[in-house]
């Protein structure tokens, strides 16, 4: 039996040029009964090295390293062994954008590398938010993310005509890990005659400024990073900035979305439960609220709440999901009126939308 326990457990790679973080990041995966460490590597090199004699379920993995950076590792590690990576990086103004082409490319998910554990209690904090990152990663479906970025690459925008009606709605979508893929893949879809979109996607601060601005850029909608008093119109997507929760307020004729530094919700912030909340209680029938890949289940009672007020709600489906944790939370508490795969999305919102 204690074999089979064993064998169970998820296998964590830890790759960092810094012993100090080398140390901290094996003790955390130490610490959790359901995780075995199985080794740590300086370099990617020697990661190269220790993939070879055992392959890991997950991999924690910095960016800036001697030799081979980590996003050359990534990329080359994408093609012969697509396994979850997650990076724990210092993500600084100057590698901001380097970390961002990681989670673009292949990486699961990000954590900042903390400057300053000054208690116990600290330490042990971010010992668990690793370890949940690391449980989340090790469900994703890392071969899922490449094809959607393929097909991401060969995507049409539709053309419609201006539709009235467009003004009449409000989208709401959230998403955590493997969200930034499915996202890019709604909205490069979209033609820029859609109803005003709010958005909350799990990202660390200083991330959703460069994701809104490559999304900006090839997609026909304007997309933004969200700030205090934003108009929600037609034509526009609002992205929740990284440590602050997006509400919507206001009404049908004037709705604007307003940041809160307020406590955590579901260990997030933003949360997409308190976007999703706020849409509910703003746009009630008229909102159309979407549920997209992520582990945990943040958004999951938010969105039961924009059922409950006439709105309209979708969950993406396990097969098209990169991980199945936040909108299989959903169908849990059936909040949803629709599972749809990924690919179904765009022209369910347009038709929704346009009619």
């Amino acid at each position: 039996m204690e074999k089979m326990f064993l064998s169970s457990k998820i296998k964590v790679l830890v790759v960092d040029d810094s012993v100090i973080f080398r140390r901290l990041l094996a003790t955390a995966v130490q610490s959790d009964i359901d995780l075995k460490l199985i080794g740590t590597a300086s370099d990617a090199y020697k990661a190269v090295e220790m993939i070879e004699q055992e392959v890991p379920d997950v991999i924690t993995l910095d960016i800036e390293m001697p030799g081979m950076d980590g996003l050359t590792f990534l990329q080359k590690l994408m093609k012969q062994h697509p396994i979850p990576v997650i990076i724990v990086s210092s993500i600084t103004k100057g590698n901001r954008e380097i970390c961002l082409d990681a989670y673009l490319k292949g990486a699961i998910d990000i954590i900042d590398k903390p400057t300053k554990l000054k208690t116990d209690l600290n330490l042990y904090d971010f010992y668990a938010f690793v370890c949940e990152k690391i449980k989340g990663a090790s469900k994703a479906n890392v071969r899922k993310k490449q094809r959607l970025l393929f097909d991401i690459d060969h995507i049409e925008p539709v053309v419609v005509k201006p539709s009235v009606s467009s003004l009449n709605k409000v989208i709401a979508i959230g998403a955590s890990a493997g969200g930034t893929t499915a996202i890019e893949y709604i909205l490069k879809r979209l033609p820029k005659q859609m109803p005003g979109i709010v958005i909350t996607q799990h990202m660390p601060k200083g991330f959703t400024k460069l994701f809104a601005d490559r999304l900006n850029d090839i997609c026909q909608l304007e997309v933004i990073e969200g700030h205090d008093n934003d108009m929600v119109v037609p034509g526009r997507v609002i992205i929740a900035p990284g440590n602050h929760h997006l509400v919507v307020r206001g009404n049908m004729r004037v709705m604007k979305v307003n940041l809160l530094d307020s406590e955590l919700v579901n260990r997030h912030r933003p949360s997409v439960d308190v976007m999703f909340d706020s849409v509910a209680n703003t746009a009630k029938e008229n909102a159309i609220g979407i549920l997209l890949t992520g582990m945990g289940a943040d958004g999951a009672k938010g969105l039961l709440n924009i059922k409950n007020a006439g709105g309209d709600t979708v969950v993406q489906d396990q097969a098209s999901s990169i991980v199945y944790g936040m909108p299989y939370q959903a169908t849990l508490l059936n909040a949803h009126n629709h599972i749809q795969s990924l690919s179904e999305m765009p022209d369910f919102l347009i038709k929704q939308c346009m009619e």
